[in-house]
């Protein structure tokens, strides 16, 4: 059974860091693809970034490129997303999502498996 377990969150100010880590697990994930989703207070979940287990490629929501990086650890089975320069906007609880499609998607139905998520807080 795959488990996807987020931690990092936390509550950091305006132009601070953070690094996120999602440990997976239950499965051997090479085939998968890893993606970092967002939802802030009355929105929809959002895409931030993913990344294709195996290779290595990325992609990113236009508006975070620059500042998110995702990266993954596979000695550890882990998948990350530094988050750089935050602003009171990125304030959200950011959910990991798995999914056995190689397939690029910026959708959240295009993900099987969900943590339970990790609040970040971002005071101006």
């Amino acid at each position: 059974q795959v488990q996807l377990v987020e931690s990092g969150g936390g509550l950091v100010q305006a132009g601070g860091s953070l690094r996120l880590s999602c440990a997976a697990s239950g499965r051997t994930f090479n085939n998968y693809k890893m993606g970092w989703f967002r939802q802030g207070p009355g929105n929809e979940r959002e895409f931030v970034a993913l990344i294709r287990w195996s290779s290595g490629s990325t992609y990113y929501a236009d508006s975070l490129k620059g500042r998110f990086t995702i990266s993954r650890d596979n000695a550890r089975n882990t998948v990350y997303l530094q988050m750089n320069s935050l602003k009171s906007e990125d304030t959200a609880v950011y959910y990991c999502a798995a999914d056995r499609s190689l397939v690029p998607s910026t959708q959240a139905r295009g993900y099987e498996y969900w943590g339970r998520g990790t609040l970040v807080t971002v005071s101006s």
